[in-house]
């Protein structure tokens, strides 16, 4: 559950946060829409829209076929974020005014599709982003349950309590600091807006030059390959930074509030300028406690799900000839029980025996298929997988399928479980 709740906000407070500031600075408070506006606003709408349209579909895709190459599809969707981030910010400025823009050949007597270009970029950086940022959102429930297992256990359950309180932070955050930004005025936010712009635009090169430098796309320079190892070392800065900026939205809003108010007309007027400054002060608040609460998550909280688990260590057995000796008093009180057996070429091959009813016992190398040897822990009367936290069905151990343990063949025998060496060393480079 912690898990899909720290990566929910990992993976898209970044995109909610530039997605706010880009809106709050279209819908400013304080005065009624023109046509202009209004049609911008749809259009970064429409655009959000198409973004999370597109992810959906390279979600299905990369669950559904392997046609799809994550690295090359985030290149190309980080690059036209840094373009359009880059003009977006030059319009912002007017580095690039309407004049230049009308005598281009394109928009050359052609006045209202060059006032729209700001609109246009606008719309296309939010598209961008959003295809970048949701398609791992998309993915997270399809790793609730392994195949051919049911939704409705409480393993299901819990992960996607952890999803949806993700997504709640999230949005409560960003739609509070969307409120916030708009009672801002219009150049500090703007101060805000591009240095949050500039510290999105580092990010994504980084993660561009990481994969070019990595595909050996372009060449190994010793300074641009170090100064890219740093900056991958300490990412989480980005993100800090983005939010350290973001934060003085709701602190300058939070003390404007106390102001005097200014003359009233009638006690009417003034008890609804009252009601705003502390509707404001409560969005500012929200804001904090979200910023507050993410930083909790990606701290505290993920150090805590990323720690390891120690393996339980390796029960005494008896080893004659070709076989193992376990006794069955050792293992009939139904926990899970681990064994190591070291093969001819001194690889350490471990086991795991759990009892799954009166007669039968669950025996299985401890690794699947799918995570590798990283081994099985017992929590709670479950068994768990230490790499991907699924837990096992205590009846299908001994059978093959999803992450369940690779099978060990066994017999029963003069009160002992008997185990053939051969069968281990046949699966040592599972271990190696």
């Amino acid at each position: 559950m912690l898990r899909y709740l720290v990566e929910v906000v990992q993976n898209l407070l970044t995109t909610g946060i530039l997605a706010a500031l880009l809106f709050a600075g279209l819908c400013r408070g304080g005065g009624a829409a023109d046509e202009t506006d209004t049609k911008d606003r749809r259009l970064a709408l429409w655009g959000c829209a198409a973004g999370a349209a597109a992810a959906l579909v390279l979600a299905v895709l990369r669950r559904t076929t392997a046609l799809v190459g994550r690295g090359f599809v985030n290149l190309w969707v980080l690059s036209f974020a840094v373009v359009f981030g880059i003009l977006y910010l030059l319009l912002l400025w007017g580095a690039l005014p309407q004049t230049v823009l009308r005598k281009l050949p394109l928009l050359r007597n052609r006045p209202s599709i060059a006032n729209a270009i700001p609109a246009y970029v606008r719309a296309l950086l939010l598209t961008a982003l959003m295809f970048y940022a949701l398609p791992t959102i998309f993915l997270y429930p399809t790793e609730f349950t392994l195949i051919g297992e049911s939704i409705f256990t409480t393993d299901f359950l819990f992960k996607f309590i952890g999803f949806a309180a993700g997504l709640v932070v999230v949005v409560v955050t960003v739609l509070a600091l969307y409120t916030t930004g708009r009672t801002m005025p219009a150049s500090l936010l703007r101060w805000i807006l591009t240095a949050a712009m500039l510290v999105n635009i580092c990010n994504q090169l980084t993660s561009i030059v990481q994969f070019l430098l990595a595909r050996r796309l372009i060449p190994m320079i010793r300074w641009l390959f170090r100064l890219i190892v740093a900056a991958s070392t300490y990412n989480f800065v980005f993100f800090y930074l983005l939010m350290a900026l973001s934060v003085l939205l709701p602190l300058v809003v939070f003390a404007g509030s106390f102001k005097p108010l200014p003359v009233c007309n009638n006690p009417a007027e003034r008890r609804k300028l009252r009601f705003f400054r502390r509707v404001n002060r409560r969005q500012c608040l929200t804001v904090v406690a979200g910023f507050m609460l993410s930083v909790f998550l990606l701290t505290f909280v993920k150090s805590y799900i990323e720690r390891g688990v120690v393996l339980s260590p390796a029960e005494p057995m008896t080893i004659m000839d070709e076989e193992l000796l376990i006794p069955i008093t050792q293992i009939e009180d139904g926990h899970l029980h681990r064994f190591a057996y070291t093969t001819q070429d001194g690889i350490e091959v471990r086991f795991i025996v759990i009892k799954k009813n009166a007669v039968t016992y669950g025996v299985g190398l401890d690794a699947c298929d799918i995570c590798g040897a990283t081994g099985y822990y017992e929590r709670k009367n479950q068994v768990i997988c230490r790499l991907c936290d699924v837990v096992m069905n205590i009846s299908t151990i001994g059978f093959k399928g999803g992450c369940n343990p690779v099978p060990l063949a066994y017999t029963l025998r003069s009160g002992s479980m008997i185990i053939g060496t051969i069968d281990l060393e046949n699966e040592k480079n599972r271990f190696k």
